[in-house]
């Protein structure tokens, strides 16, 4: 865009000063966790200050999509109150967990109801579990449903359950189990965000061997999966989605009617990503891996997709590339950039934010 003169009408000062409107915009920096490493916020922080160390400024909007970091991520944006439950562990041990009372609804259907937020991976998550104790025909999502129930107990009416990062496959039986000793929804109202669309019937032979299960515990896991399903009010194979978190998706769609929803697409319109990706002079992606699940529904890849289709111009910065060609060429990344720690993501804002300056210096 060219320079152009202000107007009192477009909030600027009205003198006979020229403005650079390209220049007045901010980078949007949204990146979804360095799992394992760093949050979502601590990657966009890092980032935003190697662009704003330019003297450009940065718009900080952290993004998730249904897996871990979910919950911080709303509650970042749409502000809450964070609650600490002792709930039973993976491995039947108790685990201090934690829910969000938000704010603000979090989308149009939420609007005035109190929702909370919880990430199921703080109360049976994968990283509770130490490494050669990991075992999914062991592993229980019972302390996901007292992590719900406790939400409900708060006064929640819409409780979004961040699906993903989940040490069991055991189709949410556990989740049930605790919910219906809990007293049951008590008129709340369920929606799974989810970061795959692998079924319930398939959560086994897809995730069981992540964690742990040999081949002979996945046909367990399927045996058992089939026996649950014979028992709810519903049935809950088919349905895309359904299979995340071990199939804790599925069980609490076929128990209590929970809605099962992509959380990429629920979260950006929850941080308001579009309009700020639109406003931006140009987007900054950012995963621990870049790989052709990108390109299945992970918020970074929906985030660069709209990019794309909106005309801005979209980077990435990521632990690690393994994006194959066809991929790339899908996504339309401007460029690719790796770093594994909070110096060198600042150093790639810098960089990115000093290339796009000399870019556009004749403009």
């Amino acid at each position: 865009m060219g320079r152009q003169l202000g107007r009192a009408s477009d909030g600027v000062r009205c003198d006979d000063r020229r403005v650079n409107w390209v220049d007045e915009r901010p980078v949007l920096v949204a990146p979804d966790a360095f799992k394992g490493t760093f949050s979502a916020v601590e990657v966009a922080e890092a980032i935003a200050a190697g662009i704003e160390s330019t003297g450009i400024l940065a718009d900080r909007c952290p993004i998730a999509d249904g897996g871990e970091g979910t919950a911080d991520v709303l509650c970042g944006a749409l502000g809450g109150d964070v609650r600490d439950v002792e709930v039973t562990g993976p491995l039947g041990d108790a685990v201090v967990a934690s829910f969000t009372l938000l704010e603000r609804p979090a989308s149009g259907k939420s609007r005035g109801s109190r929702t909370a937020v919880l990430d199921m991976a703080s109360a049976s998550g994968l990283p509770l579990v130490p490494e050669g104790a990991r075992d999914p025909l062991v592993a229980t999502s019972v302390g996901t449903g007292e992590l719900i129930s406790a939400a409900i107990d708060a006064g929640a009416e819409l409780v979004l359950v961040a699906c993903g990062g989940s040490a069991t496959v055991d189709g949410g039986a556990g989740a049930i189990e605790a919910l219906t000793n809990g007293g049951g929804l008590r008129g709340a109202k369920l929606t799974c965000l989810v970061d795959v669309q692998t079924t319930w019937e398939r959560c086994a032979a897809v995730f069981g061997p992540q964690k742990g299960a040999s081949p002979e515990g996945v046909a367990e896991l399927e045996v058992r999966l089939a026996a649950l399903a014979a028992t709810l009010p519903n049935d809950p194979r088919g349905i895309p989605g359904g299979g995340a978190a071990g199939g804790l998706a599925g069980g609490l769609h076929a128990a209590f009617g929970a809605a099962i929803e992509p959380g990429a697409p629920f979260v950006l319109t929850a941080v308001g990503a579009d309009a700020r990706m639109r406003a931006a002079r140009f987007v900054i992606v950012g995963e621990g891996q870049l790989d052709r699940t990108s390109l299945q529904g992970k918020a970074p890849g929906e985030l660069a997709t709209r990019s794309r289709q909106a005309g801005v111009p979209c980077h990435a910065v990521v632990g690690r590339n393994a994006l194959d060609l066809f991929g790339g060429r899908i996504l339309d990344l401007m460029e690719i950039l790796e770093a594994t720690t909070l110096d060198e993501l600042a150093a790639a804002g810098k960089l990115l934010a000093t290339r796009w300056l000399k870019a556009t210096a004749s403009v």
